[in-house]
């Protein structure tokens, strides 16, 4: 008895927890897990792609005297289906300019500008394309003066291209089918075969310090800057001594920096009142920041001479480059306010020595040291390659064509005289002999025959 009420009481425990479970149970009858919920892709009727026909996109000479770089290209309509109507076909180029560190925080119009440089609208009027390819060729000049592309610790410059499709069925307009590019913009500036040439004077100590380097350097590649210290060595004939400034550490160090203006946006620029509201220039902030692209120091590696007061000096040959895998961008500068400079720094750590004349290995240690430091000036840009500019690659146009063909001389109109009077003859008249010309003349006087009877 105790058994058989114990298993009832338990069956009807747990009904009522199942029951109980069941009437709480949470249900989403639109929500699938697993792979189940993997929806199948969204088919398109028609696909854009494009075929760029210019070459690499590269100004030549700076912002002032470049005349820009051409692109040129197709866009492709891949038409999937049979009769397809298309109601419009749009291209657009536009350079974008992203602050990294914009006027105001967390505001998209201050981080990001974009300007529209050209727009092109591939189709006038809905037109009902056939299954296959559709090419519509596009090409635009990219002035002279426009920013490179870069990306920099402050800013980003990019060139973006983005052509859109609007397709549609039954004079209803379907999804848009989208096409997006990023264009490389590059900037090559002239370089100069002859190095430069700096001379630099350390007071108070007569040490002068003379450097051969080039003005322009590219990404790629070593480079050599020739330095040699005169004036290194002093004599004190008082106590008979002679002083040595000896070179004991040299670092040099490539550094980039960045300048650009944030700009504000309409809603965080301040307003001013009056007619002063239509003179107001567009407000933004000053940012500057700097970086090292390459840097190496060396405590040995150069030639010295210490023989006397008068011949002694250093001389090395330094190597630089921008260090392996480095960020860099290279040298530009735009209306908007964004510039970027290098510079070679050179540092150099020399301490003081004496040792009386006659015995000149007798070194003592002065303890007193000095930090000379140098600034050269450094071009980095791209390699110009075997390209040149645009406009001298590029075939005559119709205005460079003369308005008529070239006239003839009024030495070569045969009007008075026949041809065999003006040619040379092959066999001249050696001898007394006749020539062929005289020959041929006599025979059209009429004469002919009769001389030649007689």
């Amino acid at each position: 008895m105790a058994d058989s009420r114990t298993s009832s009481f338990s069956s009807a425990s747990r009904k009522e927890h199942d029951d109980h479970h069941q009437h709480h149970r949470l249900s989403f009858p639109g929500m699938h897990f697993g792979r189940s919920t993997k929806e199948p892709p969204s088919f398109s009727p028609a696909a854009l792609y494009w075929k760029l026909e210019s070459p690499p996109l590269v100004m030549y000479g700076d912002h002032q005297t470049s005349s820009g770089t051409l692109l040129s290209g197709q866009l492709f309509l891949n038409v999937k289906e049979e009769d397809l109507e298309v109601a419009s076909l749009d291209a657009t180029l536009s350079i974008r300019v992203t602050q990294k560190r914009p006027f105001a925080n967390h505001c998209v119009d201050c981080t990001t500008q974009r300007t529209e440089l050209k727009r092109w609208e591939l189709l006038q009027h809905p037109l009902v394309m056939a299954k296959g390819e559709h090419s519509f060729p596009f090409s635009v000049l990219l002035e002279g003066h426009l920013p490179s592309s870069m990306e920099g610790p402050l800013v980003s410059i990019s060139y973006e291209f983005k052509a859109e499709a609007v397709p549609r069925a039954d004079l209803s307009p379907l999804a848009p089918i989208k096409f997006e590019k990023t264009v490389d913009v590059r900037r090559s500036l002239p370089t100069s075969e002859a190095p430069h040439h700096s001379v630099r004077v350390f007071p108070p100590t007569n040490i002068k310090a003379s450097a051969y380097y080039p003005h322009v350097i590219h990404p790629i590649g070593s480079y050599v800057l020739a330095l040699r210290l005169d004036g290194i060595a002093k004599l004190n004939t008082k106590v008979n001594t002679i002083e040595y400034w000896k070179l004991k550490k040299l670092t040099w160090k490539l550094e980039e920096t960045t300048r650009t203006i944030a700009p504000a946006c309409e809603r965080h620029s301040p307003r001013l009142g009056g007619a002063a509201e239509e003179q107001q220039s567009k407000k933004g902030v000053i940012r500057s920041e700097s970086r090292i692209i390459g840097e190496k120091t060396l405590f040995s590696g150069w030639k010295s001479n210490y023989t006397n007061a008068t011949d002694s000096l250093v001389e090395l040959e330094l190597d630089y480059s921008l260090a392996k895998n480095a960020k860099y961008a290279c040298d530009s500068k735009s209306r908007d306010g964004t510039e970027v400079t290098h510079q070679l720094v050179v540092e150099m750590v020399v301490s003081q020595e004496w040792a009386p004349i006659n015995r000149p290995s007798l070194v003592t240690h002065t303890g007193v040291g000095r930090i000379l430091r140098m600034h050269f000036g450094t071009i980095l840009t791209e390699r110009a390659g075997i390209g040149i500019s645009w406009d001298n690659e590029a075939p005559p146009i119709y205005q460079d064509v003369p308005p008529s063909p070239p006239a003839y001389s009024q030495e070569t109109i045969f009007a008075e005289h026949s041809i065999a009077e003006l040619m040379t003859p092959l066999d001249g008249a050696h001898g007394g002999g006749l020539s062929r010309s005289s020959t041929d003349v006599a025979t059209a006087g009429g004469s002919g025959a009769g001389a030649r009877g007689a």
